[in-house]
């Protein structure tokens, strides 16, 4: 597995908002991988993404894309949940919400804009793309990363040709990339993970979920992982793209107060509780299917960011959120090192 770098850190794809050149620029050049989560961007932001991200490092990084998952027509009643959000947006002085027309899967431009750009690593998460789009990736030296929330979507991506496999475990923050069994069957910590997925394939692993200091990682690479991916460690860094809401509850959080939740995108995601989540307790049934549930909550998501209000924000975070700080990128990257 060709990553090009000095130390075992990936920095996580943090997709809708975190992500930004600079934080995968200090991460890469502090000697881990930075990484461009553009699942949100249309062809031309990613590539433009990529170029702000090279201007800013000569160093090795990951672009990483939403690869299934996607429907586009989606038969369901939304009156409930249209309900329930214009209290909502009433607060945050927004129009009513209507319901958003959803496109076909964007899956297919932003990847043919990454293969462009040709990063030296590409990683992708909800699914595997298809046999020619996997061929396309090995003929241009791009190393390829897919993610499995279990044993046996290890050995899918092991026969899909892959150079290594992120391992998300149960105490990961943010979406969950299931995609070959109900979300339940997912939830398997992360270290107990690693270990079955070092014995099912003969790949490197990547252990991600829960990890935030040096002796996370310690643990992770004693368990058989090649390296480890960070998200939540550096979403309140300077160089992350999250609101300044978002960041205020990520260092305010004291102990681990996150929940896995479908509310904010129809997809299950682990973040911390709040408000919006509250409202939605025991109406689950109510919530749309991803992407639309995505679609429709995205302007309160928008206005409360511009607003400070962290209560209808998607606060995604792992289960070791507490220990999470505003160090920047490259100083948390070598504080890591030192404690490992």
């Amino acid at each position: 597995m060709r990553l090009g770098i000095e130390y075992p850190i990936i920095e996580g794809p943090m997709s809708g908002g975190p992500s930004t050149p600079e934080l995968a620029a200090a991460v890469s050049n502090a000697g881990g991988l930075g990484s461009l989560g553009v699942a949100y961007l249309t062809a031309s932001q990613i590539t433009d993404t990529i170029e702000r991200t090279r201007a800013l490092t000569a160093r090795p990084f990951g672009v990483n894309l939403f690869a299934g998952g996607w429907q586009q027509h989606i038969d369901v009643d939304a009156g409930p949940m249209l309900a329930l959000l214009a209290e909502v947006h009433q607060g945050l002085g927004l129009p009513a919400p209507s319901l958003p027309t959803i496109g076909p899967d964007p899956f297919p431009e932003q990847f043919e804009a990454v293969l462009e750009a040709r990063p030296e690593v590409f990683s992708f998460t909800f699914g595997i793309p298809d046999r020619d789009a996997m061929a396309r990736l090995r003929s241009l030296g791009i190393t390829i990363l897919g993610t499995a929330t279990t044993v046996e979507e290890g050995r899918l991506l092991a026969e899909s040709g892959v150079d290594g496999i992120i391992a998300q475990g149960a105490e990961a923050g943010g979406h969950r990339g299931t995609f070959a069994g109900p979300f339940e069957s997912s939830m398997v910590p992360t270290l107990d993970l690693v270990r079955g997925m070092v014995a099912a394939v003969k790949l490197p692993i990547i252990a991600a979920g829960g990890l935030m200091d040096g002796t996370d990682i310690k643990a992770a690479l004693q368990a058989g992982s090649a390296t480890v991916q960070l998200g939540t460690a550096f979403l309140a860094s300077p160089e992350s793209g999250a609101s300044e809401a978002y960041k205020r509850a990520i260092l305010a959080a004291d102990r681990d107060r996150t929940v896995v939740t479908r509310a904010f995108s129809g997809r299950p995601a682990r973040g911390l509780a709040n408000d919006f989540i509250a409202r939605l307790k025991g109406r689950e049934d109510i919530i749309l299917p991803y992407p639309l549930q995505n679609s429709l909550t995205r302007p309160m998501r928008t206005a409360a960011g511009q607003q400070g209000i962290a209560g209808y924000l998607s606060l995604w975070a792992g289960t070791g959120v507490a220990l999470a700080s505003a160090l920047p990128a490259g100083e948390l990257v070598r504080r890591l090192i030192e404690d490992l």
